[in-house]
């Protein structure tokens, strides 16, 4: 313990990015655990870091008494007063022991607990750091695999981009610079865990808010996005300036903003959506291309049948529905496409099936009337809604 410990701490604060007072608690333990080791725990030790000589002294704290018990704890008047002219019955009187004293086992021991210090500062240290970056985004370096997990060197950190998290036909290789959404960070047994994320819907808004100045600053606002990774996605877009198009404004000079964000992506296709309130006009507009020719709307239900012409319904549907199901997931309702002939078709079943209805309720009329005039009366009303023809 001799020697001046000040350049050795800023050193380690510097290059491990740890707390002076974290490192200096971490020295003070772990020369009381040595000096306890060392005593056996017979004794009543403090340990504090003096910052002008650069040392961690420990003091033995004994009880000043008339006559001792226990010589570990209690010291004599007489001898007491040698120490500190001053001291008086019961008070607690604190001798500096030498750190020199203390045996190569014990040294070793306040070496472990400073590792060991170092280490924890170090996880709770990432940990702080990356839990409030929760939905950015950030470049790293591929390092290896794990069972099909990429583990990725972010710097002061490794984070994990799991398999499910990895957009189809995305490859990469050893030292591959990737970049990925920060989707989760938690605290295991094994440090601090980084999960991130090529999949999630937030990597497509904070694409487009590094790419399109107008969303950073809030003028236009990403209402919602929805993704099939690597194939398709859309995004709801508002202005909150009448002077600023927000379809337009992702879309850049010549398409250039949003072919970076496609670029990123590995050429996911992305559709830009106005939003607006009106259900109805959203869904219209989510379906783009293709082209809507009425609504019909289920407000309890949160549904929509949407009709559109013949030469429109495969267009609208897109490949194995894609293009409905996005449309469904971003607007939050459920759709039910129809072409223009399956709709007339079915509204002539409809009609169809009326008379027939109305017959069936005519013959129960008939059958549990109780009073022959109210049936015969109401048997009439039924007949002559359905006008059948009288007989001969």
């Amino acid at each position: 313990m001799v020697g001046n410990l000040n350049h050795i701490i800023d050193q380690v604060v510097k290059d491990k990015g740890i707390d002076r007072d974290v490192l200096i608690d971490a020295l003070e333990s772990a020369v009381l655990s040595a000096a306890n080791k060392k005593f056996r725990n017979t004794r009543d030790l403090e340990a504090h870091f003096n910052e002008e000589i650069g040392e961690v002294e420990v003091f033995e704290f004994v009880t000043v008494v008339d006559e001792v018990v226990d010589s570990y704890k209690e010291i004599d008047i007489e001898e007491a007063r040698e120490v500190d002219p001053d001291v008086e019955i019961n008070d607690s009187l604190g001798m500096m022991l030498e750190a020199g004293s203390f045996s190569r086992i014990a040294a070793q021991t306040a070496k472990q607990v400073i590792i060991q210090k170092v280490r924890e500062a170090e996880r709770e240290g990432v940990y702080n750091e990356f839990k409030d970056r929760v939905g950015e985004i950030v470049n790293g370096i591929v390092r290896r695999y794990e069972r099909g997990d990429l583990i990725v060197d972010l710097g002061r950190a490794e984070a994990l981009l799991p398999n499910r998290e990895q957009a189809p036909r995305e490859n990469y290789r050893q030292s591959d610079r990737v970049r990925a959404y920060i989707s989760e960070v938690k605290m295991s047994a094994k440090g601090p865990q980084i999960i991130l994320s090529r999949t999630h819907p937030g990597l497509l808004i904070s694409l487009f808010s590094s790419e399109v100045p107008e969303v950073a600053e809030g003028i236009v606002e990403i209402k919602g996005a929805v993704r099939e990774p690597g194939s398709r996605a859309k995004i709801a877009v508002v202005s909150h300036d009448i002077d600023v198009d927000p379809v337009g404004a992702c879309v850049g000079m010549r398409g250039s903003r949003v072919q970076n964000v496609v670029t990123e992506l590995r050429g996911e296709r992305i559709d830009i959506i106005p939003w607006t309130p009106d259900p109805a006009r959203f869904a219209c507009a989510a379906l783009a291309p293709a082209e809507v020719s009425r609504v019909y709307i289920d407000d309890e239900g949160q549904a929509m049948e949407i009709i559109v012409p013949d030469d429109q319904l495969s267009l609208a549907i897109g490949k194995k529905g894609q293009n409905v199901r996005l449309a469904a997931k971003l607007i939050g309702w459920r759709i039910d496409i129809k072409s223009e002939t399956r709709a007339q078709e079915e509204e002539q079943e409809q009609e169809e099936k009326a008379p027939e209805v109305e017959e069936e309720q005519t013959d129960v009329v008939v059958e549990e009337g109780t009073e022959g005039s109210i049936a015969e009366d109401q048997t009439d009303v039924a007949v002559d809604k359905v006008e059948e023809p009288p007989e001969d």
